[in-house]
């Protein structure tokens, strides 16, 4: 499946603590928790909840442009509790 990086993204992920590599390392996971939402401005978003290969939990998030080609609109590391016990839960099963 091609994604297409935004532009200005890698400045963004250093900001959070992330490298392009650990999101592509999350996308091409075995283990990946797929979840549709929707942006606070209406756009209907797949978060894809998953490990890196040292085991850190994130999120990237994807827009759709077509069939099979996704944009990758943010990612940013698993931190809020919350989340981390969800995606832990779903992982056990």
């Amino acid at each position: 499946m091609p994604y297409e990086w935004l532009p200005w993204l890698s400045a963004r992920l250093a900001e959070v603590g992330l490298t392009a590599d650990e999101v592509v390392e999350a996308l091409e996971s075995r283990y990946r928790w797929p979840r549709m939402s929707t942006s606070k401005t209406g756009l209907r978003v797949l978060q894809v909840w998953a490990r890196t290969r040292d085991g850190k939990p994130i999120i990237v998030a994807l827009r759709e442009l077509g069939a099979l080609d996704w944009q990758i609109i943010g990612a940013k590391p698993m931190t809020e509790s919350q989340d981390i016990a969800d995606f832990e839960e779903w992982e056990s099963r």
